[in-house]
């Protein structure tokens, strides 16, 4: 009897940022993310998701003319707890200059399975961005229709979250500073 085994191979992230890149280049529907020193493949962001983060970034910039709002693979997100240090969020930086780290959450697109995009927005990446200290973070979940504040992070999360359902306003605290009216995200849900 003959047959393949298969093994998991492991990589280091600048292993990883290096395949990613090329993946990019020749791929406009396929994403690659790094979890646990393995190479996962991810669905590329659907036109709402992209109208979303279009959407916040033009609220942000109206009312915080000194910041810029940095989405997908800009920049990547160095937060060593989460994904052996890397982490591709949907607005980020630099942990140490980040004031908000922004999430939209994703639709299974068959590339991801529904409790891996449910553990990668929704918990993975939130305890990675509190340890590394970021102000603020930024939930905008399809799935349930609500926006999560979550502020006052820590090394084990966030100490503060605040919910609220689209069409409702909410604030983000300082050091952002911004009053967002969610109405026009009823817009963007399946």
């Amino acid at each position: 009897m003959t047959g393949t085994a298969e093994r998991a191979v492991q990589i280091s992230v600048e292993e990883f940022e290096k395949i990613a890149r090329l993946v990019d280049k020749v791929s406009d529907t396929v994403r690659l993310e790094f979890i646990r020193g393995q190479i996962r493949f991810k669905g590329t962001a659907d036109g709402d998701h992209r109208e979303i983060l279009g959407w916040l970034q033009h609220r942000c910039t109206q009312v915080r003319t000194d910041v810029w709002l940095y989405a997908g693979r800009e920049l990547g997100l160095l937060a060593g707890a989460y994904r052996e240090g890397r982490a591709t969020t949907d607005a980020d930086a630099d942990a140490a200059s980040v004031l908000m780290a922004v999430e939209v959450t994703s639709y299974d697109t068959g590339f991801d399975t529904g409790s891996d995009i449910d553990r990668r927005d929704r918990e993975e990446k939130l305890a990675a961005y509190a340890a590394a200290g970021i102000p603020v973070h930024l939930l905008i979940d399809r799935g349930h229709g609500t926006v999560t504040v979550h502020s006052d992070p820590a090394t084990d999360g966030y100490r503060d979250r605040h919910v609220v359902d689209f069409g409702m306003k909410v604030m983000l605290p300082d050091p952002v500073g911004i009053e967002l009216d969610t109405e026009e995200l009823k817009n963007f849900v399946r």
